[in-house]
C-alpha cells in the first residue's frame, strides 16, 4: 500500500505512549503522506504535556530520523536552551536544518528566505562615515545592486593578464575586453534587468518581494528602494511584526515552491511527504509561540497554503485555544478543525490553524507499552524516477534520429538558411526542390556533369537576383521550374544516367545565361531564375514533389511555370493534374505520349506526339527501306507496366494501328530474353521502349555475329543511350542504328549551316553554347567536330525562352506609358503568361532552335513540329556524330512539312 509504513518494533521504557499516542501517530503519518492529487491543508499542532506525560517530541525526532534511503524533511528545535532568541534566528537554524541533503531525496531550496534573511542582516553604512543611515541624503541603491550582484560570489579581483611580455597588444587587449564583456558587463545587465521585474522568467523572485503584502512594498515602487528599507539601519521606522512576517512568509513562499507540482519539473512529484518542523519546550508568549503564530498570521492573511506541518510542544497550551482536546480525541479534533477552517481563516482567528492536544500519563489508560511506528515516505511515481528524463531524451534522440533518417540521409541533407529549399527522403530517394548550391540532387558516382550544371544554374540565379537589384528592379524576374527525374537509377561510376535531365537543364542554363547577357540598359529584357526539382524515379513521387511547389508557388509570385517532366508516365500524368490545380504552365520538352494534353488545361508541348513518331516510322519503311513486314518489341522499364508507361502504350498502339497486317510480331523484350530469331532480318526491326533496357537488347542482338538485322529502328527513347559512351561500348560493331531525334535541328553541323546563313535564333543559341563560362565541356568548339550539343539542350531552351518572351510581351504592355517603372511580380500571374503564349504563337508560331512550335487550337501539342531519323554506321563509334536521314514536319514558317529523306 502506498503510504507511510508503519511497523511494530520493540521499544524501551522511554519510548512508551500515552493514551491515544497509537491514534496521534496514525494522524500523523496520514497528514505527512502527500496525496497523489492535490495538497492537503496541515493544521498547526500544539501538544499540551502533563506532569509524567511522556516526550512525544523527542521521539519523533527519533522516529523521523530512521529510514534505510528516504527520510522525511524535519527540523527540530529544542526553545528551552535557547530563551529570548528572536524569529530571524530560529527560522535561520530551520532553514539550516531542511536545506542540507540529509533525507534521500532532492534537496529543498530556498530562494526568498535566504534573500529576505541577507538583507535584515546587511548594513549600508560606510564605516568612515558618521552620519546616520538617512541624514546623509546619499543614494546607497547602486551599492546595494553591486553587493546584491556579488552575494553568492565575489567579483574577478582584476582583469587577466595581458601578452607574456607584459607589452600590451591587441590580442590582450581583445582578450582583456572580451573577459570584461563576459564577467562584468554581462551579468550586471542582465542583474539590472532582472531586478527590475519586467522582464519575464527573469528575477522572479525580486518580482515576488513587490508583489507580497508586507511592508508596503509599492510605496518604493522598484526592488532596490524596498531592499534598502529592509537593511539594518533603515528599517527602524518598520513594524518589527511585519518585518518577521516578511521573513515567514518568504521561508513558506519557498517551501510552497519547492512543493509545486510541474509536469517539467520531475524533482516535485518525488516529493512524497511533507517536511515537519519540531518546536519542544514552547512557552505562551516565547519565541517558539510567537513564531506558531506568525505562521497562523501569514497562512490567514496571504491566504495561501503552504507543505509544513508543524507540531509544537509545552508544558502550558497557547493563549489562544486554553481547553485542549484529549489526545485520545487526536482523530475527531482534526476532523472538527477540517470543518471549521474555511470560516475561522476567513474570519481571521488567532487559533484558525492551531489544534491543542492533551498528553497524559501513560498509565492513566488502557494503551499497552510499546508500539512505535516507523515512518517511511511514499515510493515515487514511476515515472519520476531520476532515470527516465535521461531515457526519454535518449528516447526523443532516437526517434529524431529516425525522423531525420527516414526523411534526409547525408545525400538529402540541405544546408540550413540557404536559399529556397524543401527536400525530404521517400523510398530512398530526395524528392523536393532547390534553387541554390545549399541542396544539389544526385550525389551517385558517374553523375558528376549532372551536379556540374546544377551548380551552374544556381550560380546565375544568383547573378540574376544581383542584376535585377542593380537594375532598381525594373527588368521583369521570371522564374521557372524544372521537374525531372534526378535519382533513382541504377548506375555504374562510369555511366552517366541522367543525360535526358542534364541535357534539359543544360538548356535552361543557356536561356539564363542569355539574358543576363543582355545589356545592363534594357530594361524591357527579363532575367530567369531556375528552381530544380526532383520528382523521383520514373516520376513516382511527383504527386509529392508539386505539393511541396505548391508553398513556393504561395511565397514567390516569380514562379510561372513548370519545365520537364521527362516520362510519360501515369505518375506524370496525375503530376500534370495537379499542377494544373494549382494554376502552374508546364512546359514539355520531350514528352510525347499522345493525349497527355487531356491531364491538364495549362499544359503545352514541345515535342511531336507519338502519333507523328509512328508516321515518320511507317514513311521510312516505305519511302527509304521500302519493306512491309515489320517486328516491334517494347520494353517499360523496371517494376513499371504497358499500363503505367503511356509514352510505350500509345507507341505501340499506334504502330499497330499504322502498320496493321504489316506488323507481324509485337513483344514485351525481358533483359536476358534471345533474339536470334532477329538474326539476318530483312524487315523492319523496331525498339520501341525504354533507353534502359536498349543496351540489353543491343546485347541480345549480339549473338547474331555477323547477321545482324539490317534495319534496326529505335525510337527517341534511345538518344539517351546513345548519349552515354559508357554503355555503347559493348554494343556489337557491325551493327547500325537508326532512332528517332526530336532536335535534328539544332545538332552542331546543322547550326554551322544555320548561322552561315544569318538564321539569328540558332546563330545565337550556337554562340551561348559554345561559350567557355556556360556549359562544361562547351559544345561544337572548332570547325568540324566538338562536343555533341545534345538531344534536349535545345528543347528545354525553346521552352523557357518561349515563357520568357511570353512575359516580356506582357511587361510592355502593362508598362507602356512609364517602360522605366520598377516591376512588380505581381502583375502577371502564370495563367496569364500561359495565354500570352498562345497568343504569340496564334499569330505566327514560335520559331525555335528545334524547329517552328506552332500549337493546335484545341490542345497542347504542336502541329507538324520537326522530328527526324538519325543514323549511326557503328553504335561504338561514339566520336562520329549521328547524320540525319529522313525527316517529317517544317523547320521553319512556310517550308516543306512533308515526310521526305534528308
Amino acid at each position: 500500500m502506498r503510504g507511510l509504513t508503519a511497523q511494530n518494533q520493540p521499544t524501551s521504557g522511554r519510548e512508551r505512549l500515552p493514551s491515544g499516542g497509537s491514534e496521534f501517530l496514525g494522524l500523523l503519518a496520514r497528514l505527512l503522506r502527500r496525496p497523489r492529487r492535490g495538497d492537503r491543508r496541515l493544521p498547526l499542532i500544539w501538544l499540551v504535556r502533563a506532569d509524567r506525560a511522556p516526550d512525544l517530541i523527542a521521539l519523533l525526532r527519533r522516529v523521523l530520523g530512521r529510514g534505510q534511503r528516504r527520510r522525511i524533511p524535519h527540523a527540530a528545535l529544542d526553545l528551552a536552551a535557547r530563551p529570548g532568541v528572536d524569529i530571524g534566528t530560529l527560522l535561520r537554524d530551520v532553514h539550516r536544518q531542511l536545506s542540507v541533503e540529509a533525507f534521500g531525496g532532492e534537496r529543498l531550496r530556498f530562494r526568498h528566505y535566504p534573500l529576505a534573511d541577507w538583507l535584515l542582516h546587511h548594513s549600508l553604512a560606510d564605516p568612515a562615515d558618521t552620519a546616520e543611515p538617512g541624514e546623509a541624503g546619499e543614494d546607497r541603491r547602486p551599492t546595494l545592486a553591486r553587493q546584491l550582484r556579488d552575494r553568492r560570489g565575489p567579483r574577478p579581483a582584476g582583469d587577466p593578464a595581458g601578452g607574456g611580455n607584459g607589452d600590451p597588444d591587441l590580442v590582450s587587449s581583445a582578450y582583456q575586453f572580451v573577459f570584461w564583456l563576459v564577467r562584468r558587463a554581462i551579468p550586471s545587465v542582465v542583474f539590472r534587468v532582472a531586478i527590475s521585474g519586467r522582464v519575464p522568467l527573469l528575477g522572479p523572485h525580486y518580482r515576488w518581494f513587490m508583489r507580497q503584502q508586507y511592508l508596503a512594498p509599492r510605496q518604493s515602487v522598484t526592488f532596490l528602494g524596498f531592499a534598502e528599507r529592509l537593511t539594518a539601519g533603515w528599517r527602524d521606522g518598520e513594524q518589527p511584526d511585519q518585518v518577521n512576517k516578511l521573513l515567514v512568509h518568504a521561508f513558506l513562499e519557498d517551501l510552497r515552491q519547492a512543493y509545486r507540482r510541474r509536469i517539467w519539473r520531475p524533482t516535485s512529484w518525488r516529493r512524497t511527504a511533507y517536511p515537519v518542523l519540531l518546536l519542544d519546550n514552547v512557552t505562551p508568549a516565547g519565541p517558539g509561540h510567537t513564531l506558531v503564530r506568525l505562521v497562523n498570521d501569514v497562512r490567514n492573511e496571504t491566504g495561501r497554503n503552504d507543505p509544513l506541518l508543524v507540531v509544537a510542544s509545552g508544558t502550558g497550551p497557547p493563549p489562544e485555544l486554553p481547553e485542549p482536546y484529549p489526545l485520545v480525541d487526536a482523530e475527531e479534533a482534526y476532523d472538527e478543525w477540517v470543518d471549521v477552517l474555511p470560516e475561522t481563516r476567513r474570519l481571521r482567528r488567532p487559533a484558525a490553524w492551531l489544534i491543542a492536544l492533551l498528553l497524559g500519563d501513560p498509565n492513566a489508560g488502557s494503551e499497552p507499552r510499546g508500539g512505535l511506528l516507523n515512518f517511511t515516505p511514499p515510493n515515487p511515481p514511476w515515472w519520476t524516477r531520476r532515470f527516465l528524463p535521461a531515457a526519454l531524451c535518449l528516447l526523443l534522440l532516437v526517434a529524431a534520429g529516425a525522423w531525420v533518417t527516414a526523411r534526409w540521409d547525408p545525400s538529402c541533407h540541405p544546408r540550413p538558411f540557404d536559399g529556397a529549399v524543401s527536400v525530404e527522403l521517400i523510398g530512398g530517394e530526395c524528392v523536393g526542390y532547390s534553387d541554390t548550391a545549399g541542396h544539389v540532387f544526385n550525389r551517385d558516382p558517374g553523375q558528376h556533369r549532372l551536379r556540374d550544371v546544377q551548380r551552374r544554374i544556381f550560380e546565375q540565379n544568383a547573378a540574376a537576383e544581383q542584376v535585377w537589384q542593380r537594375s532598381a528592379q525594373r527588368r521583369p524576374l521570371v522564374t521557372l521550374v524544372y521537374l525531372g527525374t534526378l535519382t533513382g537509377n541504377r548506375t555504374r561510376a562510369d555511366e552517366e544516367s541522367y543525360v535526358s535531365e542534364r541535357e534539359e537543364l543544360e538548356g535552361m542554363a543557356t536561356a539564363q545565361y542569355a539574358l543576363l547577357r543582355e545589356s545592363a540598359g534594357a530594361d524591357g529584357a527579363a532575367l530567369l531564375r531556375v528552381v530544380v526539382a526532383n520528382g523521383g524515379r520514373q516520376m513516382r513521387y511527383a504527386g509529392r514533389a508539386v505539393a511541396m511547389l505548391e508553398e513556393l508557388v504561395r511565397d514567390d509570385p516569380t514562379v510561372l511555370g513548370v519545365v520537364g517532366l521527362v516520362d510519360s508516365r501515369t505518375t506524370t500524368a496525375h503530376a500534370l493534374r495537379e499542377l494544373n490545380r494549382i494554376g502552374l504552365p508546364t512546359l514539355a520538352p520531350t514528352l510525347s505520349a499522345d493525349g497527355m494534353h487531356q491531364n491538364s488545361k495549362l499544359y503545352l508541348q514541345i515535342s511531336a506526339p507519338n502519333q507523328d513518331q509512328v508516321a515518320l516510322i511507317d514513311e521510312y519503311a516505305r519511302q527509304v527501306l521500302r519493306v512491309d513486314d515489320a517486328h516491334v518489341y517494347y520494353t517499360t522499364g523496371e517494376d513499371s507496366s504497358l499500363d503505367e508507361d503511356l509514352y510505350v502504350g500509345t507507341l505501340v498502339s499506334g504502330l499497330r494501328q499504322r502498320f496493321g497486317a504489316r506488323l507481324t510480331r509485337v513483344e514485351e523484350w525481358r533483359i536476358g530474353q534471345r533474339l536470334t530469331q532477329e538474326c539476318g532480318y530483312s524487315g523492319l526491326l523496331v525498339f520501341a521502349g525504354r533507353w534502359s533496357e536498349f543496351d540489353g537488347f543491343l546485347r541480345g542482338l549480339k549473338e547474331c555475329g555477323p547477321n545482324p538485322p539490317g534495319n534496326l529502328v529505335g525510337d527517341d527513347s534511345v538518344n539517351r543511350y546513345m548519349a552515354n559512351p559508357g554503355l555503347r561500348a559493348s554494343a556489337p560493331g557491325n551493327l547500325p542504328v537508326t532512332y528517332v531525334s526530336k532536335a535534328a535541328l539544332a545538332t552542331c553541323a546543322a547550326l554551322r549551316t544555320a548561322r552561315d546563313r544569318r538564321d539569328d535564333v540558332r546563330g545565337s543559341f550556337l554562340s551561348w553554347i559554345q561559350a567557355a563560362d556556360l556549359l562544361n565541356p562547351p559544345r561544337c568548339r572548332g570547325d568540324e567536330g566538338g562536343v555533341p550539343v545534345g538531344e534536349r539542350v535545345s528543347l528545354a531552351y525553346d521552352a523557357a525562352t518561349m515563357v520568357v518572351r511570353a512575359v516580356e510581351s506582357l511587361a510592355a504592355r502593362l508598362r507602356h506609358a512609364s517602360p522605366r517603372e520598377t516591376w512588380n511580380p505581381r502583375a502577371v500571374n502564370p495563367v496569364g503568361v500561359h495565354t500570352e503564349v498562345l497568343r504569340q504563337n496564334a499569330e505566327k508560331g514560335y520559331p525555335g532552335v528545334s524547329g517552328l512550335i506552332r500549337f493546335a487550337p484545341d490542345s497542347g501539342e504542336p502541329v507538324a513540329k520537326r522530328i527526324s531519323l538519325v543514323r549511326v554506321a557503328q553504335v561504338t563509334d561514339v566520336g562520329t556524330e549521328p547524320v540525319e536521314v529522313f525527316g517529317c514536319g517544317t523547320a521553319a514558317d512556310g517550308a516543306d512539312r512533308r515526310c521526305r529523306p534528308a
